[in-house]
């Protein structure tokens, strides 16, 4: 029989599947709590099943991730890479935050990703597939188990990781309604955030799920010109475009939009480009995150990126500050471990 996982199934649909197999449906959502209680462990004995149900779920069940690599950070940061049944691989993070025995996760959505970001380790090594609700749910799962070792409790979590979220997004908003849901993942709707380079038609489709959840947009550049060297998706999607479709999900959901704009030395850190963001920002109630670049080596275009340094990044937040645009900088983590987006995977791969 093909082994099954209870990630892949919502309450409902696995109450069908009971049903089906002359199984009490009214199991489904005893077994399902239980299943996310245990962070994707589950003990068929402990449950009070009949002998029938119990071997079911010991003989036909199991996760469709497995551990393949673990790396630490000296600074609390986990990157996990999960083995999926394919063989293929995908990354998970657990960040410590600064609030003691709290932590922030992040989360894949493909394997690899198609969007050609060039200061991407993801990018480097194409698309594969889009990952299922459920390998998303069990990367969820894991960050949570990674945190409970480090004495901390998983708080909030972003699909910001491997792939874009909007070219996969019915799988993330089911992926998303069982993390979130009481009685299953329970972490809360407005603890998630879905990161995007800029795909419009995605953001207005996830506006209207009316799922109540954050939207990040990875903007990376003022103006298209240079957003366009450095997202290709910038040639297809226009600044002006993006901003548009940011502020009707501003407006539909009432959460506030994060703009992320990685610095770049040389590239996009002038004092110019931070201007011309300020502009884009000066009259919208957004957050702009700064981020500072994690060396990935070559890009796809064979270009080296560096990280701006410390005096022009200080520089360009104060523009910023100085028009009234709320910015702050990310904290920095993992820089000891291959923490930047694909790095452990390529690593992985290539050894």
């Amino acid at each position: 029989m093909h082994v099954l996982s209870l990630s892949e199934f919502s309450p409902d649909s696995f109450a069908r599947h009971l049903a089906a197999r002359g199984f009490k449906p009214s199991h489904a959502a005893r077994i399902m709590r239980a299943y996310y209680a245990g962070n994707g462990e589950i003990n068929p004995d402990g449950l009070k099943l009949s002998a029938p149900l119990a071997s079911h779920l010991r003989d036909d069940f199991a996760n469709s991730t497995q551990a393949a690599a673990r790396q630490v950070s000296e600074d609390g940061t986990a990157k996990i890479l999960l083995r999926l049944r394919d063989g293929r691989a995908v990354e998970a993070v657990m960040m410590s935050n600064h609030a003691p025995g709290s932590a922030a996760g992040c989360v894949s959505s493909q394997v690899g990703c198609a969007m050609g970001c060039d200061f991407c380790a993801t990018a480097q090594a194409g698309f594969e597939r889009n990952l299922t609700a459920g390998e998303m749910v069990e990367q969820f799962l894991a960050i949570r188990r990674e945190a409970a070792l480090a004495g901390r409790k998983l708080q909030t979590l972003v699909f910001m990781g491997m792939g874009e979220p909007m070219l996969n997004l019915d799988a993330v908003l089911e992926a998303v309604r069982r993390i979130a849901s009481n009685g299953l993942g329970n972490l809360g709707w407005r603890q998630i955030t879905v990161s995007t380079v800029g795909i419009v038609p995605g953001i207005d489709a996830m506006a209207d799920a009316g799922l109540n959840i954050h939207l990040a947009v990875s903007l990376h550049a003022p103006d298209d010109a240079t957003r366009a060297k450095l997202l290709p998706a910038g040639k297809r999607f226009r600044v002006g475009d993006i901003m548009a479709a940011a502020d009707r999900y501003q407006a539909k959901t009432g959460r506030i939009v994060t703009i992320q704009y990685c610095l770049l030395k040389g590239v996009n850190d002038s004092l110019a480009q931070a201007s011309q963001l300020a502009g884009l920002l000066a009259n919208r109630r957004m957050h702009a995150n700064l981020l500072r670049y994690n060396p990935t080596g070559a890009g796809l275009r064979g270009a080296r990126y560096a990280a701006a340094d410390d005096a022009t990044a200080n520089a360009f937040l104060g523009v910023l500050r100085a028009n009234k645009v709320i910015a702050h900088f990310r904290r920095p983590r993992g820089r000891d471990i291959d923490a930047a987006c694909g790095q452990l995977r390529r690593r992985e791969i290539i050894k």
